[in-house]
């Protein structure tokens, strides 16, 4: 037990060190999700007027973005790349299809759910319960996308579940930390389902969703600390961009090293290392 412990604050640590040096070399993705979030709220008001197509051309100008963010992410992380204002024009159109492919394979069971539930009197609880399992099961998937080989939107969806399987202790621990100041507060447990069921709907490839919710905890976290309500908004408006950066890039990290060993060799190495 304690040498999983050392193993995995190990982990931990060696991830934080390489998200802050991604930050410094990439600051510009910060200024770049800002610019993406103002182009999807653009969007989305010219969507509401068109109807069906409307939600077509908002989804495909989602999956345009959060390919662009995910291309960015991964310069940083498997490349140690210093980015550029160049290379965010550079990233519109990677993973594109691979967004599209994964929202399409989703959509058509969440409609089938959310039609189902119209008449259940559980309805309500069976679907938080479904995009909770959602949520947990795919919650990988961005990274799966540009960092693991796929032929398929269905190849994602397992790579991520298989990856949640045999990680879900490490991969879970640092956000169940994130999201300590909202489960203890009042209404926790229903904030909790309701961005779980909102990210599990969009595998986490919802870029409204990658703002929303570091938002959401920092505001938690500031009204914890005691800061005014007006206050915090701000602080929270204001830190969101590099937090939800540094949250993906986080995750990145994080994600490369436990799909590049398993369980049992972080365990041994720890074992090692303390030994000497």
């Amino acid at each position: 037990m304690s040498d999983l412990l050392t193993a995995t604050v190990a982990l931990y640590r060696k991830a934080i060190q390489k998200t802050w040096q991604s930050l410094l070399r990439g600051w510009i993705t910060m200024v770049a999700v800002v610019g993406f979030v103002v182009i999807l709220t653009v969007a989305a008001q010219m969507a509401g007027a068109l109807g069906m197509a409307g939600g077509f051309l908002l989804g495909a100008v989602n999956a345009l973005l959060v390919g662009a963010t995910l291309s960015l992410i991964e310069q940083m992380v498997s490349f140690g790349r210093s980015l550029t204002i160049q290379d965010v024009f550079d990233s519109f159109g990677h993973y594109f299809w691979d967004v599209i492919g994964v929202g399409f394979v989703l959509w058509l069971p969440l409609f089938a759910l959310d039609m189902g539930i119209q008449a259940n009197p559980y309805g309500q609880f069976l679907s938080y319960a479904a995009l909770l399992l959602l949520f947990l099961l795919l919650n990988p998937a961005p990274e799966v996308i540009y960092q693991v080989r796929h032929d398929s939107p269905l190849d994602v969806l397992k790579t991520s579940y298989d990856f949640v399987m045999e990680n879900w202790i490490e991969w879970f621990l640092p956000i169940v930390l994130l999201l300590i100041p909202i489960l203890l507060s009042p209404a926790g447990m229903r904030t909790f389902f309701s961005l779980s069921s909102r990210a599990g709907r969009g595998a986490g490839l919802d870029l409204f969703q990658i703002v929303a919710l570091p938002f959401t905890i920092l505001g938690s976290w500031l009204d914890y600390a005691g800061i005014p309500s007006f206050l915090s908004w701000y602080l929270g408006l204001f830190l969101t961009p590099p937090l939800a950066v540094a949250i993906l890039l986080f995750r990145g990290h994080l994600f490369a090293s436990l799909s590049g060993s398993s369980r049992r060799q972080r365990q041994f190495a720890s074992q090692i290392h303390r030994d000497e």
